[in-house]
Parts: structure tokens; sequence; C-alpha cells
């Protein structure tokens, strides 16, 4: 979610909830006021030069070893191929829709206002938001109707793969709900536990874990069966990624560009172990895993064309919580969950550093957000518990647009440290 104060029809301060703490972490929701017609609105051209150096970028690297590097059974090709064609055509979709969206939600007095802008021109401008929708909708659309070329009536993955639709299509949901209705951050943490329901019901995948090779001789097992405790980690698993991207959040871009990385970093560990194994169950598994993490990225990639600084438009917590439980879903059927993880470094590192925050030891502000100077147009770190306070502590005052393509080089190293990780625990750790 973007910084951001929310506006709505009534000249109003929103009333306090009792339940809820005087700072919700992520959310940027302050006064209300009256908006312009939707009618009078023209959204701003979407910024494709920025989007293709990205794309560029991320999805090189995944292309050469899919088509040039491996020997990817031709089938297997065949179905990615189609999967990215189609996710091609969502991202033209989405990119169309944006604009028409846009005007629907001013039109209901959804917008809001900049924060990190204010005091400027740019933070007067009402920005629609809750735009997450759009990608949400496009991506379904797109992972439904690939069904129809990649799988049959008695596939086996058909189940799951259709409970992990309706896992993600429950988040969107309930993203959008908080959108409207501002749910307060205490049951934004238990939302995605039912959103996984449809996937937890349906899993019919292995519950084991392979013990690492140093702890064997203490423990006497190879391999150990968790059962019911394993199903309970998948569901925290999705609690964690749901709501890691949007407590990192706050600036132009950064939550689709931190999403952006981390599926081509999960496109790439795809392709690289379904190249390194002859196991067809396995290239199953990981080809799972790339039919829903190329909708996602497209789809991305084209809200990202609006939502780069100078932000368009907001995403809302309908993208966020979206974004988390389909990386989150993607890394339980995959089978991956491990590796995720250590591509969500950056998430945890700041989800450790707000604890303190989150758990009420330290004042928790409602906007925790950087400070930011009218006079030098650059943002400066506060004592809140965030990454993006804490790089601005370490690394002095930044404009926007720097600390966003700063923190997404960070998380772009975070990926590159998971696959050399990989490679040197090879062997010894598992």
């Amino acid at each position: 979610m973007a910084a951001r104060k929310r506006a709505s029809s009534m000249s109003i301060s929103k009333i306090p909830d009792p339940a809820e703490p005087k700072s919700a972490p992520s959310e940027q929701k302050m006064t209300r006021k009256i908006t312009t017609s939707g009618e009078e609105f023209r959204l701003a051209p979407p910024k494709l030069g920025v989007i293709f150096v990205i794309s560029t970028l991320l999805c090189s690297l995944y292309l050469y070893l899919l088509c040039f590097h491996y020997k990817v059974d031709n089938e297997l090709k065949r179905s990615i191929l189609i999967n990215a064609g189609l996710s091609l055509v969502g991202f033209f979709v989405t990119l169309k829709m944006i604009p028409v969206a846009a005007r629907y939600v001013l039109r209901r007095n959804m917008f809001g206002f900049d924060i990190n802008k204010r005091g400027t021109p740019q933070g007067d401008i009402q920005v629609p938001e809750s735009l997450g929708i759009v990608v949400g909708i496009v991506f379904l659309i797109v992972a439904i109707i690939f069904q129809y070329f990649n799988f049959t009536e008695d596939s086996i993955w058909l189940v799951e793969y259709n409970a992990a639709l309706a896992s993600i299509c429950f988040m969107i949901l309930l993203g959008f709900v908080d959108d409207v209705l501002d749910v307060p951050w205490r049951v934004k943490l238990v939302l995605p536990t039912f959103a996984t329901l449809p996937l937890l019901m349906a899993y019919a995948g292995h519950t084991t874990i392979v013990i690492p090779k140093p702890l064997v001789t203490y423990i006497g097992l190879e391999v150990l069966d968790l059962g019911r405790i394993y199903k309970l980690y998948m569901g925290l698993l999705a609690v964690f990624c749901t709501n890691s991207i949007n407590i990192h959040a706050g600036l132009n871009g950064l939550e689709i560009g931190q999403t952006v990385v981390i599926a081509a970093a999960i496109l790439i560990h795809n392709v690289i172990q379904i190249g390194a194994s002859v196991d067809p169950e396995y290239h199953q598994a990981h080809a799972f895993s790339i039919y829903l993490t190329q909708p996602l990225m497209a789809t991305s990639l084209a809200m990202l064309a609006y939502n780069w600084y100078p932000s368009s438009v907001f995403v809302g917590d309908t993208y966020t919580v979206f974004a988390g439980m389909t990386m989150a879903v993607v890394g339980i059927l995959g089978h991956f969950s491990e590796t995720l993880l250590i591509f969500f470094l950056p998430q945890v590192l700041n989800f450790l550093l707000s604890l303190p925050q989150l758990a009420g030891i330290v004042k928790c502000p409602r906007h925790r957000l950087p400070r930011f100077d009218t006079a030098t147009g650059l943002l400066t770190g506060t004592r809140d518990g965030t990454l993006v306070n804490v790089y601005l502590r370490l690394f002095g005052p930044k404009s926007e647009k720097s600390l966003c393509i700063h923190l997404l080089v960070f998380q772009a190293l975070a990926c590159a440290f998971c696959f050399i990780l990989r490679h040197f625990l090879a062997g010894w750790y598992k």
C-alpha cells in the first residue's frame, strides 16, 4: 500500500475503533474530504519505459534458462509458454482496465492523498486507490482460462489448482473488504487463516520434511512426518506472506516492486529445479508454481506502470494481500517454502524491526512513515521500526524514488543470496 491518507464522500474524521490501537502499522487513513466527479479525472499515462527496463532485467535470465540452457520436456515447455502467452495478454488487459477502474472508484469517492508529497502540489492530487482489485480479477481470469489448455478432468493437479485459486480469490475479497471498511490491523492478521482453508482442505501432498544432514545423527531420522503440524505451518506461512508485503510499504512502487522481484526469483528457482531433476512429479510441482507466478508477474508489471513514482494510482490492501497469498500458495504447492522465506528476507527483517511496535512494547504511531522535508524534497528516517526508516537512518535522507530503487535492489540481493546459499549448501545441508 502506498503512503496515503484516505478520503470519502463525508467531510468528517474517522471515528476511532476502540479495539484498534492508535497506530495501524501499514494503514495510511486520515481525514475524509469531498471528491470531484470521476468524469473529470484523467489518469497520467503509464510509464512503459520503466516497465520495459524492469521486465528486461528480471525476465531475461528466466527465459534464457527455460528456452536455451536446460532441456525441458517439450510438452511441459509448451504448457509454460502457453501460460506465458496468456499472461502477456493479461498484462495488456490490466493496462487498459486500470484507467477505467480508476474512474469507477473515484465515483465512489475511493481516493487518497500521497503523504510523502504533503506540502507540494503533488500532495494535493486525488489518487484513486484499491486498484489492486483489477490485478486480482485479471489474474484469476488468466489462471482459469489456462486450465483449458493444460488440465484434463482426471488431472491429479486440478483439485489443488482450483483450491489454490479459491484461496487467492478469497484473499482478494477480504483485501477489498479491508479497503472499503478499514478493518483493524489485528483482524488482518487472522484473515489469511480463513483464506487458506480451501487450500489446506484440498492439499494431498506430503507432510514430511527432510532433516538436515548435520542433524540426522542426533535425531536418528532422515525424513520426519509432521502430519497436521505441517498444515499448521502452511497456514502460518500464508499469514506471514500476506501481511509482510502489507507492512513493508509506504513508497510509490515499493509494494509491487518487491512482488515482481520475488516473483522473478521464484520463476528462476522453478526452472532451475525442473532442469536439475528427472522426476516427472517434481517437474509438475514446480511447473504448477510457474503457472501461477507468470500471471502474477505480468499483471503486477502492468499495475507498476501506473504505481511507479510519481504514482497515479494506489494499489490498496487488495493487492498486497493478494500478492502475498499467491506467493505463499506457489511456495506451498511447489514444496520450496524454505527457499521462499529466504526470498522474503527483507520482509522478515522488516517484521522483526516492527515487532516491538506491533506487540505494543514500544509506542506505535498511526503512520510509521519517513518524514518529508518540503525544502529539500527528501525523506528522512524516523525512530519507527520499519526497514524504510532504518535504511534512511543508516544511509541518510533520500528522494522517494531513489529510496524505493535502493530497497528493490536490496530485495534482489536477498534473492541472489538465496541462490548462492542453496548452491554452497547443496549436498551438505540436505
